[in-house]
């Protein structure tokens, strides 16, 4: 007796529910690394940002061979000439550098605030695209970018938590991921040298951990004896470090993934929309101090961010 129509899902439906399934754990990765980063550095004790983000890096390292190597989630892309090796290592000092600063910021900003900062992504892309290629959008694309900033400044104003070194910090981090995603784009542009961002991590995140060995040992030197004391007080301190950086590259992966099944412009709307799910949570874990200031500047800054994409989308 033949099944029936219904009884199996279509092709339709099975792609709708594979990328429903992968939004889901992006959002879920993307906003619970964050959460659990602000929670180690702020709530726990664990002042020590350049060795957690090492912590990421060595997850990420280990985990993308073995998605790429043993899983065959994406095939192997090998370095080909060893200019190629220096410009993925220039890349990865960037990359580095932005997430250490984005880890040393939730030190001392909100959650809330820290989205609002990271949602000028577009403002410093925008900037460095026209220093490094000379590219140039239409004057109505760059005239979107004003309420990007315009927002940052309003909710920095009505920000009951803003620190100084935090906000530099938040900023610069801001300003390397963008500068990253400009130079990956200049330094690997020919076809012979493109990888794609799986293959990316798999060889950055190991140049990554080189780097930030030492810079943890000189900077954070005591960390090794305050992990020990914490893990006695905290029995679940290895547990939160371990599934924190395993979060950190399903984050990653998730994100790849998102990409591959959907569009460039459909990952935009989901990241916009993304950062203000993880400020609601944020807001409502922590019970940081909130102002109307504060939101109202966040909502301008995220709208000028959704007029950008699709000034860029119609008059590209």
């Amino acid at each position: 007796m033949s099944s029936s129509p219904s009884s199996s899902p279509s092709p339709t439906r099975k792609r709708a529910l594979l990328i429903a399934s992968l939004i889901t754990l992006w959002y879920s990765s993307n906003i619970g690394v964050i959460l659990l980063n602000k929670y180690l550095l702020s709530n726990y004790g664990f002042r020590f940002p350049i060795f957690l983000t090492m912590c990421h890096m060595t997850a990420c390292a280990l985990l993308s061979y073995a998605s790429i190597v043993f899983l065959k989630l994406v095939p192997l892309q090998v370095i080909k000439s060893r200019p190629q090796f220096f410009k993925i290592a220039t890349l990865s000092v960037v990359f580095c550098a932005s997430v250490v600063g984005g880890n040393v910021s939730l030190r001392y900003l909100p959650v809330s605030f820290n989205q609002a900062v990271g949602a000028t992504t577009p403002f410093f892309t925008a900037v460095f695209a026209y220093l490094m290629t000379f590219k140039r959008e239409a004057w109505i694309t760059y005239a979107a970018l004003i309420p990007v900033v315009t927002g940052v400044i309003v909710a920095s104003g009505g920000e009951p938590s803003f620190h100084l070194f935090g906000f530099i910090m938040c900023i610069s981090a801001t300003a390397a991921r963008a500068f990253k995603s400009v130079l990956q784009g200049v330094l690997l542009s020919s076809e012979g040298e493109k990888l794609n961002s799986m293959n990316l991590l798999l060889y950055m995140s190991p140049i990554a951990v080189v780097v930030l060995l030492p810079s943890t040992l000189v900077m954070e030197p005591g960390v090794l004896d305050v992990i020990r004391l914490l893990s006695k007080e905290h029995k679940f301190m290895w547990l939160l470090l371990t599934l924190n950086s395993a979060t950190a590259y399903v984050a990653n992966l998730s994100n790849f993934l998102v990409t591959k099944h959907t569009s460039a412009l459909t990952l935009q709307v989901l990241g916009n929309a993304k950062g203000a799910v993880a400020v609601v949570i944020s807001i409502l874990l922590f019970r940081n101090p909130v102002t109307v200031m504060g939101i109202g500047g966040y909502t301008i800054t995220v709208l000028g961010v959704v007029a950008y994409g699709e000034a860029k989308r119609r008059f590209k």
